[in-house]
């Protein structure tokens, strides 16, 4: 696909993509569980797989790590694409992250403006820019301000939309029901070039926003239990906002969990309990949830398992 400044573009598929953990040790990688959650992701019918997210721990991991989770991933994946986060604070890491990535496999890439001194409008635009010129597969717009400590405004998106292979945009939750998230979803459209698509994240909200137009859901709970995000996926495709919303509402207990401890340590915890990591499985200085937590974790799975939800027989 030619765009209007004569560069290729690409596409990467719309739907769920999934964000597994990287489970790590003070040795570096479990590539066997890490192996298993892409492959256990593919095998459920996601759309594309994305590593080394924020789910994924890519800043706490070394480059050699994250190219090595990039191999497994393209490796257990199949023919599903796999798109590597490959954000770091300095340009030149970003774009080793990036060679490194696409030398492995990888279809697309995620990137993040990660900052510890504050950046400019300015200083985003220069860091996609650098790294769309040495790219050569698409790459999506990591919005998330809570992680990176930068805002997007729409002049800001628009600008970097302008660039060649930008190909998607993750847009932060938006709460207030699916008009609030329509109202959003078109004012950025209305910014960015048609093929650009836009992509939710904060997986308590994407029902709404899969019915209010967002292409893709960029899903933290898709890496662990993708066949509950699936069928919320294909719902919302098919147009049933009954079944969407009902889908959706299904996971409220884990989605609580989320907004009281963080999706990440809830989701690490979520899979050592279905025995697809061990423990610990987080890089220190993270550590899991506490024991109290963890018994309304372990609540909230029976509840969701009454409930229906696939996926939560435990492996041993």
């Amino acid at each position: 696909m030619t765009q209007p400044n004569g560069g290729p573009r690409g596409s990467l598929p719309g739907g769920l993509s999934a964000f597994p953990l990287t489970p790590v040790t003070d040795a570096g990688i479990d590539e066997t569980a890490f192996a298993r959650l892409v492959a256990r992701a593919a095998a459920a019918g996601v759309d594309s797989i994305t590593v080394l997210g924020s789910t994924g721990s890519y800043a706490y991991l070394t480059a050699d790590e994250r190219a090595r989770a990039v191999e497994i991933a393209v490796a257990e994946a199949g023919e599903v694409p796999v798109i590597a986060g490959i954000g770091a604070t300095r340009t030149r890491e970003v774009r080793r992250h990036a060679a490194d990535a696409q030398t492995a496999g990888a279809a697309g890439l995620l990137l993040a403006p990660v900052s510890y001194q504050p950046l400019t409008d300015d200083e985003v635009h220069t860091l996609f820019s650098d790294v769309d010129a040495a790219t050569s597969v698409p790459i999506v717009v990591y919005d998330n301000p809570g992680t990176t400590h930068v805002t997007f405004d729409d002049d800001l998106h628009a600008r970097i939309a302008r660039l060649p292979h930008i190909a998607s945009i993750k847009i932060p939750p938006v709460t207030g029901g699916p008009d609030a998230v329509r109202r959003r979803v078109e004012a950025l459209r209305a910014r960015i070039p048609s093929d650009v698509t836009i992509g939710i994240s904060g997986d308590h909200v994407a029902a709404d926003a899969l019915l209010a137009g967002c292409d893709i859901w960029y899903s933290v709970l898709g890496g662990t239990l993708p066949e509950a995000c699936r069928d919320i996926v294909h719902a919302a495709a098919a147009g049933d906002a009954a079944r969407t919303a009902q889908l959706s509402e299904r996971l409220a207990p884990l989605f609580d969990l989320f907004s009281a401890h963080g999706s990440y340590r809830v989701v690490s915890a979520l899979a050592e309990e279905l025995g697809l990591v061990g423990h610990p499985n987080l890089p220190r200085p993270v550590l899991g949830l506490d024991e109290a937590a963890r018994d309304r974790l372990r609540a909230a799975v029976d509840t969701l398992a009454a409930r229906g939800v696939p996926g939560l027989a435990p492996l041993r």
